[in-house]
């Protein structure tokens, strides 16, 4: 027991300082209105955990020692049709509804004195309707991968304020 014990603490000390960055998501106004409307407020939720999610892995893989990042969902668009939309629709047919989706995506990286370190915006939509994805929000989850890697990539080492998008 006390060596588990010991490990434990050992393995609290040692992770990255990329765990404590403080990721807040929010939605334009534009997109707000739609999962109002459209999608519906879970959907968004949805998307802004995946977000973050991200964002930490490619944090921590890059052992960036980020603050805290303020990131904007623009635009965000599903394969499938959401379960409101579903509610709303009684006869959409989730397995036979396709569409090619993606999502735009805005950031700005501070670190621990408050200053920015870094932004992106970002997007990527499927372009190829045989290629969309087969869940409600997988092309979304790609753009929202991508834009991780890129935005970490981009904090690495740079004192330039603005990632090249």
């Amino acid at each position: 027991m006390k060596y588990l014990l010991a490990a434990a603490s050992f393995a609290l000390l040692a992770t990255p300082a990329a765990l404590a960055t403080e990721i807040d998501v929010g939605y334009s106004t534009d997109f707000q209105e739609k999962l109002q409307e459209d999608y519906g407020a879970r959907e968004g939720t949805y998307l802004a955990d995946s977000v973050k999610e991200d964002l930490m892995r490619e944090f921590k893989a890059a052992g960036l020692n980020v603050e805290r990042v303020s990131v904007t969902i623009e635009k965000a668009t599903p394969n499938k049709p959401t379960f409101k939309q579903l509610g709303d629709k009684p006869g959409l047919d989730y397995g036979a509804s396709v569409s090619i989706g993606g999502m735009k995506l805005s950031a700005t990286a501070f670190d621990a004195n408050g200053q920015e370190m870094g932004n992106l915006t970002y997007d990527w939509f499927e372009t190829d309707l045989r290629q969309a994805g087969l869940t409600t929000w997988q092309d979304a989850g790609r753009a929202s991968n991508r834009f991780a890697r890129k935005f970490a990539k981009g904090l690495v080492g740079t004192t330039s304020t603005d990632i090249e998008s």
